[in-house]
């Protein structure tokens, strides 16, 4: 993960990466149909979930490590730039309603700032000091896990994040869509490389390595939100009411797990002070508000520890 400003050796650099290859399924491209450009689109994207699949011990330390570090006072950080940086933004901002975390255990930051959101922030991730300096500003530990996300692997905002990162102590985790051959192990603790091949449209990174970088981050934190008890059964049943579709969810949620009626279950959820884990303990265990408090408590957030409490 070697940076430099040589334009010449950056162009080398970039010329071995296979997500700069030519696809050969795609090479006549722009002779083909709207239907047949679909169709190779579509072809292309069912190599992903495979190439993922490959991934997945790699994906499990992962898991293990965001895990133990949220339970230990530590947060999730995401370092990208371009689409990576923002499906690692998007993924951490959907945290907070999605599991009820609370904001800035899981952030994401990219090359350019906020406004690299909207906008390409052009030269933003061509220097690894900007990724130094962020991971600075975030005031990252030894508690941290900090996952740079890059689908070249080379970028230098992401490589500068990754290199204060572990110099600071942090475990770091890389998210690529090149080889694990091309990798450089020793520089991450973990490295996710689900190999997707050369995209439909020369280096066009947010079509198949976006998709993979995705499925990857949702099984990041949605595996961790798993094994921290913030889903019983296949449920969300940690999210916040922050808005009227999340406060019709959690009625829902409460209903589907229950049998209760739409009333009873809007009742009780009143007398949870609108925390879904609580009503459902208060329901399933026949408890009042500070006996499913306390169940909870004792069962690190479990639900189904505390309603099988004894």
């Amino acid at each position: 993960m070697k940076t430099t400003d040589n334009p010449r050796a950056i162009f080398e650099e970039i010329s071995k990466l296979t997500t700069e290859q030519r696809n050969p399924s795609s090479i006549e491209i722009d002779a083909k149909s709207t239907l047949e450009i679909l169709e190779i689109i579509n072809e292309e994207d069912k190599i992903v979930p495979f190439a993922v699949e490959k991934e997945l011990p790699y994906i499990e330390k992962a898991v293990d490590a965001i895990v133990h570090a949220l339970k230990n006072g530590g947060r999730l950080l995401y370092f990208g730039a371009g689409t990576s940086g923002r499906l690692g933004v998007i993924d951490a901002s959907e945290c907070p309603p999605t599991f009820g975390t609370p904001y800035g255990m899981i952030e994401g930051y990219i090359a350019g700032g906020k406004k690299a959101m909207f906008r390409a922030q052009e030269g933003a991730e061509d220097f690894e000091e900007n990724g130094a300096k962020d991971v600075m500003k975030a005031k990252v530990t030894d508690k941290d896990v900090i996952c740079g996300i890059a689908a070249s692997r080379r970028t230098p905002y992401v490589v500068g994040a990754v290199k204060k990162a572990k110099e600071l102590g942090a475990k770091t985790l890389f998210v690529t869509a090149n080889p694990r051959k091309d990798f450089d192990i020793k520089e991450v603790d973990i490295a996710i490389c689900p190999y997707v091949g050369p995209e439909v449209v020369m280096g066009s990174t947010r079509m198949k390595s976006g998709t993979a970088q995705k499925l990857v981050l949702n099984m990041l934190t949605t595996a961790s939100m798993i094994r921290m008890g913030k889903v019983y059964e296949n449920m969300m049943i940690d999210l916040q009411m922050t808005n009227k579709k999340l406060v019709e969810r959690s009625k829902k949620i409460v209903m589907t797990i229950t049998g209760l009626s739409y009333e009873e279950a809007t009742i009780y959820l009143e007398k949870a002070k609108g925390h879904v884990k609580t009503a459902l303990v208060m329901i399933k265990a026949n408890v009042d508000y500070n006996e499913a408090q306390k169940r909870l408590k004792e069962a690190d957030g479990f639900v189904r520890k505390a309603i099988e409490f004894k």
